[in-house]
């Protein structure tokens, strides 16, 4: 096997597969994470515990770009639960709570998705580095993807909208 995977780094894998699938869930269900949801909860649960555990892997032997970028996702994972708080924000608010959870479930997978093609098939992976056209590639339909999916919540939050603005 040319990537063997650590005790840690399996453990990390099953762990990181829990907000990947909440996320998925909640996308599916809710058209959106939604943090009041169980599996918006779980998604939030799984997320910290992916990143946590991130830190203890290293093929460069210390914090790597894998690490920042789950840094990244959890912080704009809780940005967008503090979003809704933030008066100041008005309209913005719910637009902004969307785009920090979504952006957090692609943040998560940027990682695994280069992972998963320098280490799969074992025998012969699909490419021999992040820097691969192939895993480039991905990486970019993934962020089309993203594009996609955001552009499409912000649709539906605002055909949701009442038309006439409330008074308080």
């Amino acid at each position: 096997m040319p990537n063997p995977i650590s005790l840690l780094g399996a453990a990390h894998t099953v762990i990181s597969l829990v907000p990947v699938v909440a996320g998925l869930y909640g996308f599916a269900r809710y058209r959106a994470i939604v943090p009041a949801a169980r599996s918006g909860r779980v998604y939030l649960a799984g997320l910290v515990l992916s990143v946590l555990t991130s830190f203890g892997l290293s093929s460069s032997g210390g914090f790597n770009p894998g690490h920042a970028l789950g840094i990244l996702a959890l912080l704009a994972a809780f940005g967008s639960l503090l979003a809704f708080r933030l008066q100041f924000l008005g309209w913005l608010r719910p637009y902004l709570a969307v785009f920090g959870l979504s952006f957090s479930f692609f943040l998560t997978l940027v990682p695994g998705i280069t992972e998963t093609l320098t280490r799969l098939p074992a025998a012969s992976p699909l490419a021999d580095g992040p820097e691969s056209v192939v895993v480039r590639f991905v990486l970019l339909a993934w962020a089309a993807i993203f594009v996609v999916g955001f552009a499409l919540q912000v649709w539906m939050a605002r055909s949701r909208r009442p038309s006439a603005p409330e008074h308080s």
